[in-house]
């Protein structure tokens, strides 16, 4: 991207075209000055709703009033390790409540948090862990292996490790001890380690200490940095997003505006199947129904739909964020089909393009439509939703709607200007999600933020009369057929409509003659599927040079820890 002065023009109030979209009651601002950092928001919250039920996981429950507890002793414990303002702690933990206690710990204490995928490798993590300069990590045992290997050359000093039943049970803690033991001896899912005796110390410990020293407040402010999300972003390695409090307030006040008019005062129930270590589940499950006082059921494993199904039969959610082949998943599980959704008001897909067929079937198996809006990690995510409005239904357009509050929209042609309405290009943010920019990467943060605090996104979208925008695709995966450009997202589109397909892929490989032909890469349903089937289908819905050449089946698709489909490791899958 070319920083140039062409399009590093601020924000035209006349530009908000989108406006007349918006639900009744939705505003066109958010007050930024509601909160000074998520600690207070964290504060009104657990003593606003301090009876209700916060938290469900593996069916125990935890109260607001517990977790404010918990947080509390857990904040007083890392000061007593010395963890102090401005310090980098990483969180290695799938959905449980030792999540959400570590994370509102660490931003009580004022350090940032450094959200870590369970599933990295060694590589990967020992790159997060040094590239932060993280010094205390609070970790699922199950992983323990990797973080040893992966401690060489890291500035690591303590480590907090827990199991995955830890918390469950109550005081005792029987039914914690009892899953531990399963999980331990007969799963074999936790591998033998050799961590450094002298610097790991047990969460549940942590806790019973924590209780007995006091807290010390920390004054925060909207500017101080809360988390290092990291992310490939456009190219490179994986970055730090540097994300402050006043992103994250911003943006749970954007989409709490967008959503609360269509909820009630009763107790709302989410499912949480998305890690909340990555943005998405982050904001929207895991700070967003904390200000509505919902009841959140976590989901440590989505991947296990059989095992969730058995998790949810006694229990009813009115709210579900997800992406498309997560949506998919589900709807290939009978018995999850066979549920009653009568209470269910919301659901809500980001994170990738939503399959029309699958946003389909979804309808008619739940009878709810399912939301669709846009975001990345520089954004705290969110950027744009389709206006919600659960009394007037609307169907699946394709679209990922209008900008929220305080959000501008344009897309930017390839001379670095501003395209016209109807016309595709770049599409660019500002607002007050947009992140502060790269850890320690200045170069990297002024390749897409400007001086005016326009991000260039990377992906390629194009704006209507409305100013409901339709996601073209990601500008790096854009595959060029004999000079004409062929968007992957369609041609899956196409793929996805045949009954007999359960995902696919489609990606650019090298040809001598057209300079790229299109594979798709297919997850069939029906093992009688075959190549001339998905060709023959494709050319009811595509022009010739779009059709695929080459398809390959396979038993999955790579993904990411959300379920995105990564199109990336299939490229360089065929490159190797």
């Amino acid at each position: 991207m070319s920083n140039t002065a062409v399009f590093s023009d601020l924000p035209d109030e006349r530009e908000r075209i989108w406006l007349p979209a918006y639900v009744a009651g939705v505003p066109a601002d958010i007050d930024l000055q509601t909160y000074q950092s998520i600690n207070q928001y964290f504060d009104e919250c657990v003593e606003k709703y301090r009876d209700r039920i916060a938290l469900v996981s593996i069916g125990s429950q935890l109260s607001y009033a517990g977790l404010a507890e918990k947080v509390e002793n857990f904040a007083a414990y890392l000061q007593h390790l010395g963890v102090k303002k401005g310090d980098r702690v990483a969180i290695m933990l799938p959905n449980l409540f030792q999540y959400p206690i570590a994370l509102f710990a660490i931003l009580k204490v004022g350090a940032i948090v450094v959200n870590v995928n369970p599933l990295y490798t060694v590589r990967e993590l020992a790159h997060q862990l040094k590239d932060s300069g993280a010094e205390t990590i609070v970790i699922l045992e199950n992983f323990a292996r990797t973080l040893e290997r992966a401690l060489p050359g890291t500035a690591i000093k303590h480590i907090i490790l827990s199991e995955i039943g830890d918390l469950l049970g109550g005081k005792l803690n029987l039914k914690g001890r009892l899953l531990n033991r399963v999980v331990r001896h007969v799963q074999k899912m936790v591998p033998s380690h050799k961590l450094p005796a002298a610097q790991v110390t047990r969460m549940r410990a942590a806790l019973k200490q924590g209780a007995r020293l006091r807290f010390q407040p920390v004054a925060v402010s909207q500017e101080d940095v809360a988390f290092l999300q990291y992310t490939g972003g456009t190219t490179g390695v994986a970055k730090g997003a540097m994300l402050s409090n006043r992103n994250i307030i911003a943006n749970l006040l954007q989409a709490k505006a967008w959503a609360e008019g269509q909820l009630t005062d009763e107790i709302e129930t989410v499912l949480t199947p998305l890690p909340m270590y990555h943005i998405y589940s982050l904001t929207v499950n895991c700070l967003i129904f904390l200000g509505l006082g919902g009841r959140n059921i976590l989901i440590a494993n989505p991947r296990d739909t059989q095992r969730m199904t058995l998790i949810l039969r006694k229990e009813q959610f009115t709210g579900i964020t997800a992406v498309s082949t997560l949506f998919a998943a589900f709807l290939e599980n009978e018995e999850f089909c066979r549920r009653d959704f009568r209470p269910l008001k919301l659901a809500m897909a980001g994170g990738m393009a939503m399959s029309r067929t699958v946003a389909e079937k979804w309808k008619k198996v739940t009878g709810v439509d399912i939301v669709e809006g846009y975001g990345l990690t520089e954004c705290s995510p969110i950027v744009t939703i389709n206006p919600v409005d659960i009394s007037r239904p609307v169907e699946f357009n394709g679209s990922i709607g209008v900008p929220i509050p305080s959000t501008y929209v344009r897309m930017r042609r390839e001379d670095g200007s501003w395209a016209a309405i109807g016309e595709a290009g770049e599409l660019c943010v500002h607002g007050p999600q947009v992140m502060q920019g790269y850890w320690q990467r200045p170069d990297e943060t002024a390749r897409v933020l400007d001086v005016h605090g326009w991000l260039a996104t990377g992906d390629i979208g194009v704006m209507d009369e409305q100013g409901y925008i339709r996601l073209i695709d990601r500008k790096k995966d854009m595959i060029l057929v004999s000079g004409f450009n062929v968007f992957p997202n369609e041609v899956e589109e196409v793929i996805m409509s045949h009954p007999d397909v359960l995902e696919v892929a489609a990606i650019g490989v090298p040809d001598e003659l057209t300079g790229e032909r299109i594979k798709a890469f297919v997850v069939s349903r029906n093992p009688r599927l075959t190549a001339e089937d998905i060709i023959a289908h494709c050319r009811s819905g595509l022009t010739g040079y779009k059709i695929p050449r080459m398809i390959e089946f396979r038993d999955d698709l790579p993904k990411s820890i959300v379920g995105k489909i990564l199109r990336r490791e299939l490229r360089e899958q065929e490159n190797h």
